[in-house]
């Protein structure tokens, strides 16, 4: 939980930045990859990286545009890049308007009444997870798999 908002706008920034590096390494070719068929892909995890940060910013309260439906996924990874390039900025931009009394403050959410910095915690992590996902199906797919919490494989060649 954030009781601060400058310790999530710190996190926040290593966090997207992290993401964004797993979501260049995205090519056009490669969006339809999924682990197996029927389970999501690259392109479907990285859309939804792209527009969860409107469902979660409601939550909280926050004014976060969706860059389009959730399962609107583009066919274009430079496209999936801007959207969550645009989502992330928003995200910054609308934390910054909230004071450290109001990341205390319970709302009700999805999760049930939660604190504000409860619910930017679960985003966080949230994306985490996805992130995780991405990189097995980046490797999975042929891609070289960026150093996100530290180097990969390609990294120490």
């Amino acid at each position: 939980m954030y009781r601060k908002k400058d310790d999530f706008l710190q996190e926040w920034d290593i966090a997207s930045q992290g993401t964004l590096k797993v979501l260049q390494a995205l090519t056009d070719e490669t969006l339809d990859q999924a682990i197996a068929e029927g389970h999501n892909t690259l392109g479907w995890l990285g859309w939804h990286l792209a527009t969860s940060p409107s469902f979660f910013g409601g939550q909280v309260g926050l004014k976060i545009e969706a860059a389009g439906g959730p399962n609107d996924v583009p066919h274009s990874a430079a496209d999936i890049v801007e959207a969550y390039r645009q989502a992330s900025d928003q995200i910054k931009q609308e934390v910054e308007k909230l004071s450290d009394e109001q990341l205390v403050e319970a709302v009700d959410s999805f999760a049930g009444i939660i604190s504000r910095g409860s619910l930017l915690r679960s985003m966080l992590d949230h994306q985490t997870h996805h992130r995780g996902q991405m990189t097995v199906l980046l490797r999975q797919a042929g891609l070289r798999v960026p150093g996100v919490m530290g180097p990969t494989k390609e990294d120490q060649m």
